[in-house]
């Protein structure tokens, strides 16, 4: 029997956070012992400070989110941990429609081709630099979130260099659309239904998805602190095995219509199902004139195994916050990733379901354009593709020389120092 039945988890309103919805709805939760309130926060700030402060035993956090409160970075320092991934994918660059038209001017292969869209953004920043106008403005959720991370990386690929040729800003996700249509911002990189949003309502139209700028990337995790963790260790598996079950009920696409009309609920999300499902079931709308097309990946919750808790994926993280000068002292990659970022918890969740679970902690990507398999001591394990948009491949077993590759970063940290910190 789980040491503390009733919990109270908070998660931010966003299409991901149906793992946690689904769980309670469905019973999940109660199935094992577990009486969950859910408590919608208005920031993802608030879920960290309250996680931090024990007002919430746990949420629905940012993969980047425990690594950087451990590390410090922010307002709070807290010991965080993570032993499930909530799911791969679900993020996209929205703009407004002013600034789609400006970039078809340029380019109108935007239209057809996701990755001229940087290029033609480009051009365009460079042609309003030479005229004296004032530079763009794009909004992102939190400084260490992959949303962060992507538009900087989509940006940086086409020569783009996010802390100089643009201004990016921080904006919780529901209010993304709001900014978008009064003008205060020119784009956005959030997740869903907060894209699909803006086109059905036509403030604006996506350029690219999160999954064309990394194919299935990490995405959300269930964050504790890890004194909850060790003070709670069987609740901590009990959460762990309603939240396995949930997302993998959640991955079958007959049951997609119906988590659509669940967390459209004012409740939880508070948008119409028809928008949720613009993602949710199979398809991507990119913008209003356009008809869906079929995007199978936009939304992965259980499949290649997206609940595992990968650390290469933390290292990708620390590397990103490397690259952009969020850190100024070094850190070793592996001891933050193997601190925060916790498979043997996870394993020992899923073995009790009776799942297998890879032995490796560590993997590369990009190398992978279409569908795998991984082989792990007997199992095989089937994966999705992980192409980045650029070609780069991340090896986490050679971050400094893939740090050493970025075309435009800003680093604080000497790469020296960096290396011989990461040495042996």
């Amino acid at each position: 029997m789980p040491e503390k039945p009733e919990l109270r988890l908070g998660f931010i309103p966003l299409t991901d956070c149906c793992v946690m919805i689904a769980a309670k709805e469905l019973g999940y939760f109660e199935k094992y012992g577990l009486n969950v309130t859910l408590s919608k926060e208005a920031s993802w700030a608030n879920i960290r400070d309250k996680v931090c402060v024990g007002a919430l035993d746990g949420a629905h956090m940012l993969a980047g989110m425990p690594i950087a409160t451990t590390l410090g970075l922010g307002f709070s320092k807290k010991h965080l941990v993570t032993a499930f991934s909530m799911d791969l994918n679900g993020n996209a660059i929205t703009i407004s429609n002013n600034l789609y038209e400006r970039l078809l001017d340029i380019d109108d292969s935007i239209q057809t081709s996701s990755v001229r869209t940087a290029h033609a953004l480009k051009q365009l920043i460079d042609s309003d630099k030479a005229a004296g106008k004032a530079p763009l403005t794009f909004a992102m959720v939190y400084p260490f979130s992959n949303h962060n991370y992507e538009i900087r990386y989509w940006m940086a690929s086409a020569g783009i260099n996010p802390d100089q040729d643009v201004r990016l800003m921080v904006i919780p996700p529901q209010y993304m659309v709001e900014n978008l249509r009064t003008g205060h911002i020119d784009g956005y990189c959030v997740g869903e239904p907060w894209n699909a949003q803006a086109v059905s309502e036509s403030v604006g139209k996506t350029l690219i998805t999160g999954y064309e700028i990394w194919n299935n990337s990490p995405e959300k995790v269930f964050g504790v602190t890890q004194a909850w963790a060790n003070k709670y260790p069987k609740t901590h598996i009990a959460l762990l095995k309603a939240l396995i079950e949930t997302a993998r009920w959640i991955d079958k696409p007959e049951n997609r219509s119906t988590v659509a009309n669940m967390i459209s609920r004012p409740e939880y999300i508070g948008v119409t199902a028809d928008v949720i499902k613009m993602s949710m079931t199979g398809t991507y709308q990119y913008k209003t004139s356009a008809n869906p097309v079929p995007l199978p990946d936009f939304n992965v919750f259980y499949r290649y195994l997206a609940n595992f808790p990968w650390r290469s994926h933390a290292v990708w993280i620390i590397s990103q916050m490397v690259r952009w000068g969020q850190l100024e002292e070094p850190v070793h990659f592996k001891q933050i990733a193997e601190k925060v970022y916790r498979p043997d918890i996870y394993r020992q969740a899923a073995e009790e379901l009776g799942l297998s679970s890879p032995a490796m902690e560590y993997k590369s990507e990009g190398t992978h354009s279409a569908a795998w398999q991984l082989k792990d001591n007997a199992h095989t394990f089937d994966m999705g593709a992980d192409k980045f948009l650029d070609g780069m491949v991340y090896d986490p077993e050679q971050v400094i020389d893939y740090i050493r590759s970025f075309p435009i970063k800003n680093l604080k940290i000497d790469i020296e120092q960096l290396t011989k910190t990461n040495s042996g």
